[in-house]
């Protein structure tokens, strides 16, 4: 279905987020198979691109058929060792849940946990790594639980500087697209993301990008990994045949999503990147005013920390989720109710990334706040209406 359908409502969701019309023409590729000469080079130019938009010339990429909480399983299955220490650093559920993927596979994790609508502090983590040394730090770059946007770039030079050896690892599954991730230059060793946020394609493929340092870690590694589907052992070889342009098999690849994802990248690398961070930031200081503006609270403390594809708001006192979701989908909008189980009856979230934002002319911005504006006032909420 096209974004443009006439009978669709526009997802402004913080992820799956609207699609281009050529990358959902992508995904209708007739069948083909995995090792076809037609699909090969397709798959390997979609690696070569992806270095591209976390600006890493040597990083490895991984693209494998899940959702992004695959990352999760496979930093914890391929990095970190049974009993090794991890540093979370948790600003929302998705440090929480990140933390129970890590102990599954037997890693002994240290949580520094933010305020609800707050990150932990430089301060913070730097007294934690005095503490013990942790194979590895987790940085969750924007939880879309909260919108809250963590600065990976200080967070990155902090630990090169307290604990050279301790892997940077950044979930950038609500970031990559949106924020400024520069791995090689700010020493990341691994950025995970999923195809359905920033990156334009629908469901269904989890990114990874792993620095050398990252892959040396591995294969270093004393005991067995502790997953199969997961595992480097298996996905390396592969990733390294198809961007030599050779086909390997371990498991089907998705290739109409691949397909999809090729589209995207295209479309992505296509400007310099740094355009793409600015329009972000300037449509999310759209929304943001219009949010303030309407006498709504933000769910951040404070817009210096608040993430740039997305904004988390609460609730006026007067109304729910029961009132303010249907209303606005009413006005063909669809946006997200809370996420984080202690407050998730309590706002809203609204995203505006990809095509929403980089393609101004389709003016789903603008549609999405005047929605939101008419749907407050229809349900009597009248504050700076």
């Amino acid at each position: 279905m096209s974004s443009t359908n006439q009978n669709h409502k526009l997802c402004m969701i913080p992820g799956p987020v609207e699609f281009h019309e050529d990358v959902l023409d992508a995904m209708s590729t007739l069948s083909t198979s995995h090792v076809s000469p037609a699909f090969i080079p397709i798959f390997g130019e979609s690696i070569e691109l992806l270095r591209k938009v976390v600006l890493t010339a040597k990083g490895q990429p991984f693209v494998v058929a899940g959702s992004g909480t695959l990352g999760w399983d496979m930093v914890a299955s391929n990095l970190v060792e049974p009993n090794e220490d991890v540093l979370v650093l948790n600003s929302g559920y998705f440090g929480d849940s990140f933390t129970t993927c890590l102990e599954t596979y037997g890693g002994k994790v240290t949580q520094v946990k933010a305020p609800i609508g707050d990150k932990p502090s430089l301060q913070e983590i730097s007294e934690m790594l005095k503490t013990k040394f942790f194979k590895v730090i987790t940085i969750t770059h924007v939880d879309t639980s909260t919108g809250v946007l963590s600065d990976v770039k200080s967070i990155a030079q902090r630990v090169k500087e307290q604990s050279p050896n301790t892997l940077v690892i950044v979930d950038g599954v609500c970031s990559v697209g949106v924020e400024e991730i520069r791995m090689d230059e700010w020493g990341l060793d691994l950025v995970m993301t999923a195809s359905q946020k920033a990156l334009g394609v629908p469901p269904g493929l989890s990114i990874v990008i792993a620095s050398e340092r990252a892959i040396e870690t591995f294969k270093k590694r004393k005991t067995p990994v502790k997953s199969y589907y997961a595992s480097w052992a298996n996905w390396l070889p592969i990733m390294n045949a198809y961007e030599a342009r050779k086909g390997a098999y371990f498991a089907t690849p998705p290739v109409q999503l691949i397909y999809a994802l090729n589209t995207s990248l295209k479309q992505i690398t296509s400007v310099p990147l740094e355009k793409r961070f600015e329009q972000h930031k300037k449509v999310s200081k759209f929304v943001k005013d219009a949010i303030e503006e309407l006498g709504l609270k933000m769910l951040p403390k404070s817009r210096d920390i608040a993430a740039n594809g997305m904004t988390a708001v609460y609730y006026p006192e007067s109304l729910t989720a029961v009132d303010l979701l249907p209303k606005v989908a009413s006005n063909n909008i669809v946006i997200a109710g809370g996420l984080l189980k202690t407050i998730a009856s309590k706002y809203f979230r609204i995203g505006h990334m990809g095509i929403s934002v980089t393609e101004p002319d389709r003016k789903h911005i603008q549609d999405t706040v005047s929605a939101l504006k008419i749907s407050l006032k229809d349900l009597g909420y009248s504050a700076n209406l």
